[in-house]
């Protein structure tokens, strides 16, 4: 299960949907952990950040890594179209001729909606950005190889209150992003 701090001093739907967080199935191949929630982004809110491998964050460096967050407020929001929103944000190096390709972005995005799909999590209002950045290294750095990698930031809200089922795509996100196997029925390129 997962470890989550306790939330008893909550609102009472917030407190739901933590329970349903913990029962969320965690990747082997990941590191969950909780970490800081951002400040004044929500009454409520929890944040949690994950690593490729089981092994600490600072073994990974090169892995992908990924931070979910999961907003409530007392009163529906604006652009929320309710009273939760998850953000999200994954990164994974790829390889150079991989990252090249301007529709990788494309691929990210369907793999995004196709994980939520896959674990049956109801979602609307989703926004993002996808990034992929080439490195190239010049001076001193110029025998480096190039490096490449992709950045997804994207945020929904939650139809339902399956959450643990909206951590669990995150995760599936994440895996695909860095090239492992999927989970839940998510086609690979």
């Amino acid at each position: 299960m997962l470890e989550i701090a306790d939330v008893t001093n909550t609102a009472a739907d917030f407190q739901l949907a933590v329970m349903s967080l913990r029962q969320a199935d965690i990747r082997s191949d990941l590191n969950v952990t909780e970490i800081p929630s951002p400040d004044k982004l929500a009454k409520h809110s929890l944040a949690l950040a994950a690593h490729v491998g089981a092994e600490s964050h600072a073994a990974q460096a090169d892995a992908g890594t990924g931070r979910f967050v999961l907003l409530n407020s007392d009163i529906p929001q604006e652009g929320w179209g309710g009273n939760f929103r998850i953000i999200c944000f994954a990164k994974s190096p790829l390889e150079t001729d991989i990252g090249q390709d301007e529709l990788i972005t494309d691929v990210c995005w369907a793999w995004l909606e196709d994980s939520l799909k896959a674990r049956g999590a109801g979602y609307t209002l989703q926004a993002g950005t996808i990034t992929r950045i080439i490195s190239q290294g010049y001076g001193a750095m110029s025998g480096q190889s190039d490096h490449a990698e992709l950045e997804l930031r994207a945020s929904w809200s939650p139809t339902d209150s399956n959450f643990s089922a909206h951590l669990e795509a995150w995760q599936d996100l994440l895996c695909m992003m860095s090239g492992l196997p999927p989970e839940s029925g998510i086609s690979r390129i």
